[in-house]
């Protein structure tokens, strides 16, 4: 159903209608719904099969199920996809389609349908998922952006979740590099949750692709986020987590991915960082370690871009504030420590922190802790 088409012809609407009304029979599910496609073929074949044929496959009230008339709402959901997709750059995949991705089809809960808004070409090349807490430091946001636009630069699509925190840096630093990126929410297609990214979401649909299995209309649900989680993974050639708490959702997507036979990687962080504690835990199961973006394509075997120039740590260069970076170090400190190490009157270690905060070199965290930002 990959049609650049906006009209959609009458075999085209019928097949879209039996695609629907297999996906949304009550009771069916997806693994019902791919054992029967393995008998009869295809949706059309199914609903056409006769009540013998059909209970010889299911149980016979889910036959009885399927050969009767559709709902009044799955006839409205189809009028509601067909003039979705008369729209431009709006698309709907069966796996059945030949440009159905590869390597999704071949993960163990591959999605029936994949609705799409943007470049679908995107999800058949090379691609790395970049994962990562929602409630994300500073550190961590600029690290995501970074290793995502390098990645992006060597070639590989981006895929992550458009939640808030890291999945929005990889976005963002996918978008500046020729690879793009790939969101895959939670929702329908027409919807954007969080509201917060609806910028992100029309660009993302503009210069890269959004991924949704769920209905149009279907609203954000707790359930449908990890459930999606499978997606990023089975699209991708690995997962870089690059900040989680202990019982991130991201540590879901991680785990997708090493049964999906995927590469794991993990930013390592602060022992005394709890963003830091999924990341670890990961290493200690056999997720690489990585430093720096050259460390996932060296694992990949893919060639690195073309060396960008340096960022020059100007706040370093200010008068005192480089002895105030060494004695933090790249741990979180409180200013008393800081104190004790600089011998800093308290007004003046004060004003040095506020400045290093301002320049974007140091982050406050709870407690009173200050911790140093990379470049």
């Amino acid at each position: 159903m990959l049609d650049t088409d906006p009209k959609p012809d009458l075999k085209r609407a019928a097949s879209v209608a039996d695609w629907l009304r297999l996906q949304h029979s009550a009771g069916l599910g997806r693994k019902g719904a791919r054992k029967l496609l393995d008998v009869f073929g295809t949706p059309g074949q199914v609903f056409t099969a006769g009540y013998d044929a059909l209970a010889a496959v299911v149980p016979a009230a889910l036959a009885r199920t399927l050969c009767a008339p559709p709902a009044p709402a799955t006839g409205q959901l189809v009028e509601a996809t067909l003039a979705w997709l008369a729209q431009p750059s709006c698309f709907l995949l069966t796996l059945l389609d030949p440009g159905y991705p590869a390597a999704l089809s071949n993960i163990p809960d591959p999605p029936l349908l994949l609705y799409l808004k943007g470049r679908p070409e995107l999800l058949c090349g090379a691609a790395l998922a970049v994962v990562g807490s929602r409630n994300a430091s500073s550190q961590g946001m600029a690290n995501a952006d970074a290793f995502a636009c390098a990645l992006s630069g060597a070639g590989l699509a981006i895929v992550s979740g458009l939640a808030l925190g890291i999945d929005t840096a990889a976005h963002g630093g996918a978008l500046r590099a020729p690879g793009s990126t790939v969101a895959v929410i939670g929702t329908g297609i027409d919807q954007v949750y969080p509201p917060r990214n609806t910028g992100l979401s029309e660009r993302i649909g503009a210069e890269g692709c959004i991924v949704s299995e769920y209905a149009l209309g279907t609203q954000p649900e707790a359930r449908n986020f990890p459930r999606r989680n499978r997606i990023i993974s089975g699209l991708s050639r690995g997962v870089l987590v690059v900040e989680a708490a202990a019982r991130s959702g991201s540590l879901i997507t991680a785990h997708l991915a090493a049964e999906q036979g995927r590469d794991v990687f993990a930013i390592p962080g602060s022992i005394h960082s709890a963003l830091s504690k999924g990341c670890h835990s990961l290493i200690k199961e056999g997720a690489k370690l990585v430093e720096s973006a050259a460390d996932v394509l060296e694992e990949l075997r893919l060639a690195p871009p073309a060396p960008a120039a340096m960022t020059h740590d100007a706040g370093a260069a200010l008068s005192g504030h480089g002895a105030l970076l060494a004695a933090l170090g790249h741990d979180p400190a409180d200013a008393d420590t800081l104190a004790a190490r600089t011998g800093s009157e308290p007004g003046q270690l004060s004003a040095q922190l506020l400045m290093l905060e301002l320049t974007g070199q140091v982050e406050r965290l709870p407690g009173g802790l200050f911790q140093r930002l990379n470049p």
